[in-house]
């Protein structure tokens, strides 16, 4: 039996604590209790209890050294812990966890933290993969038990991605979580709910007020809705882009316009639609509730376009817009509905294509338009078409390996290529042309195609 009160003056005393952690440490480890334990800059209460412990005479040095036989020979000797060191350590402090044990106990309880991610679906396998290999929830969570609550609430949000209609981001923490502020910068939820949509929608990496307003975008989460824009020619269904197409002019499309049409909170979009009763719709029309892409084919008497008229529309799409510049001063009215990302798509893009697809990537039961795309021939232009691609499904659009090719022997004294490469997953064999030949080609410089594209819009190259 250990003397636990004497045990307690004698190695019990604050000085010592070191020593007794130190001890504990070992055997947690499963070392022997042999050997030497160093101090070192003790301060003198440390040395006077050392040398109180063990009896000796005071010592002086750098550092304080303890033999642990010793102090395991004084522990048995004396009666106040007959089965040694190691009993008495665990009298004074209690039961020594070995640490294989404890980290496999941590492991399970790590595990169940993140057992909620694991339904959320093949989609998300690579970014789970990824966090876990660099520890980003360990970092804003420190201990299972506190990374299992967040965890939870992050499956939440992403189940709930993307919005669609985009809505508020405090109006979808409060409904989803029912905490208004939940996702509010610099949370260690928004930090994880972020990093999953920059992995699952291709949002570049950034840093900045901008930057994080824009990826919460690209989730249909909106910081406000003025900031994000698309800029569109011949889509109709308001009065302003009616006017626009009729014109054959430009326009450019706040987030909060498209929130509002798409969602029936605006003007009714079926007064205009029961304008167009028996008259003369461009080929190809396709309108889907409210917002509508025209191509001449006549509009039945009685068929209200709103209700989503099953005749499949082609919406062609760009990255520069240059490229919808030059269409409008060619075709005006006449060209083939056209969307510009301006770059990464934007959250009015995505929302814009989604609804124009009619349902995005799940199609729609009227089928929805098709969109087709070309962007830049670089690393960049195949990250925005890789990003796109996983929002909306989109047929290339002069967008291949023979279609690079062929443009960059066309383009006298083209760039070099720059930037980590890409992938091209609608054309794999055109990363590996990129690859080949090294150089860019803007979307620009093979202009006179596209235009030449729109101006026969029933060629699909």
């Amino acid at each position: 039996m250990v003397d636990t009160e004497r045990l307690v003056r004698l190695l019990g005393r604050p000085e010592l604590s070191w020593l007794v952690d130190r001890i504990r440490d070992r055997m947690a480890r499963g070392r022997p209790l042999t050997g030497v334990l160093t101090l070192s800059a003790p301060r003198q209460a440390q040395r006077e209890a050392v040398e109180r412990l063990l009896g000796r005479a005071p010592q002086g040095g750098r550092s304080l050294t303890v033999r642990l036989d010793a102090l395991d020979g004084v522990l048995r000797h004396s009666g106040i812990s007959p089965q040694g060191l190691a009993a008495a350590v665990v009298a004074l402090t209690g039961p020594v966890r070995p640490l294989a044990e404890e980290r496999e106990a941590e492991d399970r309880e790590w595990e169940e933290a993140y057992a909620p991610l694991a339904a959320l679906g093949p989609a998300y396998t690579d970014w789970i993969r990824r966090i876990r290999r660099d520890g980003l929830v360990r970092r804003l969570a420190r201990s299972p038990g506190t990374a299992g609550p967040l965890l939870r609430d992050t499956a939440r949000v992403l189940r709930a991605l993307p919005a669609a209609p985009p809505t508020s981001l405090a109006a979808f923490a409060a409904r989803v979580l029912g905490r208004s502020h939940a996702l509010d910068d610099g949370t260690p939820l928004a930090t994880l709910v972020l990093s999953a949509i920059r992995a699952l929608g291709g949002f570049p990496d950034g840093t900045g007020a901008e930057w994080r307003r824009e990826a919460w975008a690209s989730a249909g989460l909106l910081k406000d809705d003025l900031s994000s824009t698309v800029l569109v020619l011949n889509v109709r269904g308001t009065p302003v882009l009616d006017a626009m197409a009729d014109a054959g002019e430009p326009a450019v499309l706040t987030l909060r316009h498209l929130a509002r049409h798409l969602t029936g909170t605006g003007p009714d979009p079926a007064e205009g639609a029961r304008a167009t009763r028996g008259a003369q719709v461009p080929e190809g029309v396709r309108v889907t509730d409210g917002l509508r892409v025209t191509g001449g084919v006549p509009v039945s008497d009685g068929v209200r376009v709103t209700d989503g008229a099953p005749v499949t529309a082609d919406v062609y799409v760009c990255e520069n817009p240059a490229v919808l510049s030059a269409a409008a001063d060619a075709y005006g009215p006449a060209c083939p509905p056209l969307v510009c990302l301006q770059g990464q798509p934007s959250a009015a893009a995505l929302a814009l294509l989604r609804h124009l697809s009619h349902g995005g990537v799940h199609g729609g039961a009227h089928g929805g338009a098709m969109l087709h795309y070309h962007g830049d021939f670089d690393w960049g232009g195949l990250r925005i078409a890789t990003a796109l691609r996983r929002a909306v499904p989109w047929t290339p659009w002069r967008y291949g390996a023979t279609d690079y090719r062929a443009a960059a022997a066309a383009t006298p004294g083209p760039d070099r290529l720059s930037g980590p490469p890409a992938e091209s997953p609608w054309d794999p064999a055109l990363a590996a042309a990129l690859t080949e030949l090294g150089v860019r080609v803007e979307e620009e410089s093979v202009l006179d195609d596209l235009l030449g594209d729109l101006g026969r819009p029933t060629t699909r190259p």
